[in-house]
């Protein structure tokens, strides 16, 4: 199973819409708030290759995007094998 990272802040409607995804594909996932963590939010930045906004999705280590992106990827029928890998 993969392993999902997702970095959120509890007010972001596109961090509730992208945790609903994993949640229907039902695949777990790590969570990391970035208002209640905020040196996280830095370590998110870098890692997103300067990505600000959250959420910030990470499959297996690799940078997906953010909530856009992660629906795109299903519509286009390649979220599922990222997610089976």
């Amino acid at each position: 199973m993969a392993q999902i990272e997702i970095y959120t802040s509890p007010l972001c409607g596109f961090c509730h819409a992208a945790k609903r995804l994993l949640i229907q594909k039902d695949v777990s996932f790590t969570e990391t708030d970035v208002s209640r963590q905020p040196d996280k939010k830095a370590e998110m930045i870098q890692r997103a290759n300067g990505g600000r906004t959250v959420p910030q999705i990470f499959i297996n280590g690799e940078h997906v995007g953010g909530c856009d992106d992660l629906y795109e990827l299903d519509r286009a029928g390649k979220l599922d094998p990222m997610l089976a890998a």
